[in-house]
């Protein structure tokens, strides 16, 4: 029979990928991490782990095993809050995936909230477009723009957002007067790098701007704004990262509008583990109170 406490262990070295990060985290040394691990690996006889250079890598026979351990932790957390009667202090990393536009111009300045209610949970937020593979613990939970269809994930949907067309009073002065859309074919458009576009929800251009003039194209939403911001030309920005700011002016808002949805997805494994849920519940109540501003109603 393994030893139970190898399986903290375990979930602390998958979380962190090195055995130095997990020692730390654990408060011991890193050859206890790797005798530990080990000591496990050769009770099941088999490996739980890859070791590679960028570090350990989780082997589908670990990936089992996680499933088992995360539960185990999590009812171990609620067994002490039920029996002690105080709340246990989380602890661990949430890696969470988002799209580029709502991970750098939106959560990563809502994180300092976060961190004053779970000091001991560190979040790892990856501004990836197309998102990671949560079917694979790629990441833990994934914000976006669709329910999924398959694998085991449960998706709900926490937000409506906006796009709208924006550019500097500057760019707009220097350039033709736009009164309806078919002016727009008249003006410079910073936008996608077309074939590279993976999203559905991102393909929206010909439904506006049926000739548009393209002057400069990249992959990364945050490009898209600072190269509106410049003045190059008109961009289809997040209304939440625009409208707040005083140097853009909204084109045409009644008539160019593009509305989405944001969704959390998370692994069904992961649901009630403790420390994912608690990232859970902090997005889904973050996102619904900011829905006004989601949608450019500031």
């Amino acid at each position: 029979m393994y030893n139970w406490d190898d399986l903290r262990y375990v979930l602390e070295l998958s979380r962190r990928g090195r055995l130095a990060a997990a020692a730390r985290a654990l408060q011991v040394d890193h050859t206890t991490v790797a005798r530990r691990v080990a000591a496990l690996e050769e009770s099941l006889n088999t490996r739980l782990f890859d070791r590679t250079p960028r570090g350990y890598v989780v082997t589908k026979a670990g990936q089992a095993l996680l499933s088992h351990a995360e539960r185990i932790e999590a009812q171990s957390i609620k067994l002490y809050e039920e029996v002690s009667g105080q709340d246990a202090t989380l602890h661990g990393t949430v890696r969470m995936a988002a799209t580029e536009g709502l991970a750098i111009e939106f959560l990563a300045k809502e994180m300092v909230k976060f961190r004053e209610r779970h000091p001991g949970i560190v979040i790892e937020l990856v501004a990836s477009t197309p998102l990671l593979d949560l079917s694979r613990r790629e990441a833990d939970l994934a914000l976006t723009l669709s329910r999924p269809q398959s694998g085991r994930l449960i998706a709900w949907k926490v937000a409506n957002y906006a796009l709208g067309l924006y550019a500097t009073r500057a760019y707009l002065d220097r350039m033709p007067p736009i009164r309806n859309k078919r002016d727009l074919n008249r003006h410079d458009l910073i936008w996608y790098v077309d074939d590279l576009v993976t999203l559905p929800q991102l393909r929206f251009l010909d439904d506006f701007i049926k000739d548009p003039n393209i002057v400069f194209e990249s992959t990364s939403v945050v490009a898209h704004f600072n190269a509106a911001l410049s003045g190059l030309g008109m961009a289809f920005l997040h209304c939440f990262a625009a409208e707040p700011d005083p140097n853009f002016v909204r084109i045409l808002p009644e008539e160019v509008e593009v509305r989405r949805e944001f969704w959390l997805v998370v692994h069904e494994d992961l649901r009630h583990v403790a420390r994912v849920e608690a990232v859970c519940d902090f997005l889904t109540q973050l996102l619904h109170q900011n829905q006004a501003l989601l949608m450019g109603r500031t």
